[in-house]
């Protein structure tokens, strides 16, 4: 005859009501996320995916703005072999090359700042005006400043240049300069209070201590200031391209209208055109499709660099 015994595993039962109890609370969790997410999601389907899916369909059409009539995939061929199209996408190109001067001269203004020259709060505040103001008032004063009859020429005529005397706005060759130009001045405030930020969070204990071993401004600049600001660099880069290609229909609706001819005619101001001058408003979504996966490209782009410096 055998006999068997029973061993009896302490606490077993009360692991397993723990690992249950903690199991449904994870699940109730789940749930109570999932039901809190669901109206955000419903309101970017109805604020983002919805419009963007509309688009698509409407770049596919000939639409004026009262009827539609499908035409299809074709619309896009026509649009890829447009040369209206191909300056715009030129002059967004052309404008990137302000993108430098548009951080360079800010981050020189943001180390001058720094250094808590005299009268560096009135230069500040004095930096930071153009960001206060409304594009469309920087557009208006840059007109009145490059035209014919403005004040650029009249500062010219008073230190005896008036040789010099030039219509920036009226010519295909140097209308583009101009607005460039008035980009890098819009940005300027921005980009400045971005770079004193980040300075601010500076320990200067290493800047001192740099100074004490004999290293030069420069030095300092280079092997601690700027590896310090990489992360708003970074940004004040992102930042300003993105406006290089989206945010410049202010300046160039109150400077020259797109003109002479399309010369500072840009992808976003082609969109507007090609709707609100033309009313084909199925080319003017796919204008506007074109610039967004441009835009979308260039941040993921972006993101993906910034994303590996810091590994």
């Amino acid at each position: 005859m055998s006999t068997s015994s029973t061993v009896t595993v302490p606490n077993a039962t009360p692991r397993a009501t723990r690992r249950a109890s903690t199991s449904l609370l994870t699940k109730r969790r789940r749930r109570v996320g999932v039901v809190l997410t669901i109206p955000a999601f419903v309101l970017v389907g109805l604020l983002i995916v919805w419009p963007i899916l509309q688009a698509v369909y409407y770049s596919m059409t000939y639409w004026d703005g009262l009827t539609t009539q499908w035409i299809g995939p074709s619309t896009w061929w026509q649009a890829l072999h447009n040369p209206t199209m191909w300056r715009a996408l030129e002059n967004n190109a052309l404008l990137l090359l302000a993108v430098p001067f548009a951080l360079a001269i800010p981050l020189a203004v943001a180390v001058m700042l720094h250094q808590r020259v005299a009268g560096w709060k009135v230069f500040r505040s004095i930096y930071f005006l153009p960001t206060a103001i409304s594009w469309v008032v920087i557009g208006l004063v840059a007109e009145h400043f490059f035209a014919y009859s403005g004040t650029l020429n009249s500062l010219l005529g008073d230190v005896g240049i008036s040789n010099a005397h030039t219509d920036l706005l009226g010519s295909e060759s140097t209308a583009l300069i101009a607005l460039g130009i008035t980009f890098i001045f819009s940005m300027i405030g921005t980009n400045t209070m971005l770079f004193l930020t980040g300075l601010a969070t500076l320990d200067t204990s290493l800047e001192e201590a740099a100074r004490i071993d004999g290293a030069s401004a420069w030095q300092i600049f280079r092997y601690i200031t700027l590896p310090h600001l990489s992360r708003f660099i970074q940004l004040a880069f992102v930042m300003t391209i993105i406006s290089a290609f989206s945010a410049l229909f202010s300046l160039i609706f109150v400077m020259t209208g797109g003109g002479p001819g399309y010369a500072t005619t840009t992808m976003e101001f082609l969109v507007y055109q090609t709707g609100f001058n033309q009313s084909q408003f199925g080319t003017a979504a796919l204008y506007g499709l074109i610039l967004f996966l441009i835009t979308a490209v260039v941040g993921i782009i972006q993101l993906r660099l910034i994303g590996a410096n810091d590994s």
